[in-house]
């Protein structure tokens, strides 16, 4: 499987309760369980009317169709293709 980054644009994210983020993330888990094998979200990270996603997918059109199915805009997507680290300087 391959790393992606997903964009989501969604104005006003960051204000929503935790309630909401409890709901939105039941929403996605019960779609990537309902794609079964071949996708897993690993974590989210919420800024100002933004969402960054991390997925593990085997190919892009995954990432898009649970955007599609889940209701969360994919607004780019990015396929990593390498990972710098503080260790890296030690190299």
């Amino acid at each position: 499987m391959h790393k992606f980054i997903i964009e989501r644009h969604i104005p006003g994210i960051e204000k929503l309760s935790p309630k909401e983020y409890c709901e939105g993330a039941g929403k996605s888990n019960e779609v990537l369980e309902q794609m079964g094998k071949g996708i897993q979200w690993l974590e989210s990270y919420v800024a100002p009317d933004r969402i960054f996603c991390v997925y593990l997918a085997e190919n892009e059109g995954q990432i898009k169709e649970h955007a599609e199915r889940s209701g969360f805009p994919a607004t780019h997507v990015h396929k990593v293709t390498g990972m710098l680290d503080p260790t890296t300087a030690q190299g």
